[in-house]
């Protein structure tokens, strides 16, 4: 089993900043792609910024510019630098992380998720 804990979630004002951690353990050979998704009442879990074992990136048009992931692969952890907030960014944020387990099979990992409200 894998687990992945998030923290770094809060209430912040409108212009502000935060900065997300997701660290992984567990059952694990090699994690893959990680990620972060945020969903708010009534709507469906969406894709915040995702980022390969090689390093590379893919951002929401919603946060483009105003938020960074980044990994540090020896720690299996995942950040979420956003700044810029903006009340639309208020969301449960949720860490994701696609694992080759040591028997090498894939699955495909959530966190508990960590509210994040901006509000002034």
């Amino acid at each position: 089993q894998v687990q992945l804990v998030e923290s770094g979630g809060g209430l912040v004002q409108p212009g502000g900043s935060l900065r997300l951690s997701c660290a992984a353990s567990g059952n694990i050979f090699v994690i893959k792609a990680m990620g972060w998704y945020r969903q708010v009442p009534g709507k469906q879990r969406e894709l915040v910024a995702g980022i390969t074992s090689g390093g590379s990136t893919d951002y929401a048009d919603s946060v483009k510019g105003r938020f960074t992931i980044s990994r540090d692969n020896a720690k299996n952890t995942v950040y979420l630098q956003m700044n810029s907030l903006k009340p639309d960014d208020t969301a449960v944020y949720y860490c994701n992380a696609a694992v080759i387990t040591r028997r090498m099979n894939e699955y495909e990992f959530w966190g508990q998720g960590t509210q994040v409200t901006v509000s002034s």
